[in-house]
């Protein structure tokens, strides 16, 4: 019951990055959060925005975000610079977070509409939390991984080695920790563990 007056209350910046794969699930947990009566805002990144691939066309899932939240997608820089300075949101969360993203976040970088958003509400110190989806991220996206665990308002959502064998050196978010992390945020707590 406390999760979802919390949701009822929260607005939430929901950025999609390029790990195709995982979109399926997590846009099921986008949907469930606006179903629980939060607010959410679409942020995508250009990848996103305008690639057709084997799991989803580009015009098709621009309709189902749209559906979903019932708020039009950010899809460029300008569109994601407001959010900061206008106070639009109580959390910001990056789900799936691929591994160009993630350097990016950890090096300041902010050229895409999802890492202008990071940067835009990080400002005020607005909780940003990863879902983090890379095939390096035992390898060389360990660095940034490394970083963003130590900087004040970054929160993961718990992740794991999601084929070991195979690709050993891959790790993603648990999507259905996607939620619990969010509210854990914006207590300022880190959801445990992390590594599940």
């Amino acid at each position: 019951m406390t999760q979802q007056c919390d949701l009822n209350r929260l607005r939430v910046g929901f950025a999609l990055t390029g790990s195709f794969c995982t979109l399926k699930d997590v846009l099921a947990q986008m949907r469930k959060l606006a179903e629980s009566g939060a607010t959410v805002f679409p942020i995508m990144s250009e990848a996103v925005y305008s690639t057709d691939t084997r799991f989803f066309g580009a015009d098709e899932l621009k309709k189902e975000v749209c559906v979903i939240t019932g708020n039009k997608i950010i899809y460029n820089i300008v569109g994601a610079e407001p959010l900061g300075p206008k106070s639009l949101l109580d959390v910001l969360i990056v789900a799936p977070c691929t591994s160009n993203t993630l350097n990016k976040i950890a090096n300041g970088i902010n050229d895409t509409p999802v890492t202008m958003a990071v940067k835009s509400v990080l400002r005020n110190n607005i909780p940003v939390v990863l879902a983090i989806s890379t095939n390096d991220g035992l390898a060389a996206s360990a660095v940034s991984i490394g970083i963003l665990l130590n900087r004040k308002n970054i929160y993961f959502v718990p992740f794991k080695q999601d084929d070991p064998i195979n690709k050993q050196r891959s790790l993603v978010a648990e999507a259905d920790l996607i939620i619990p992390t969010l509210l854990s945020a914006t207590e300022g707590r880190q959801l445990q563990p992390i590594l599940v």
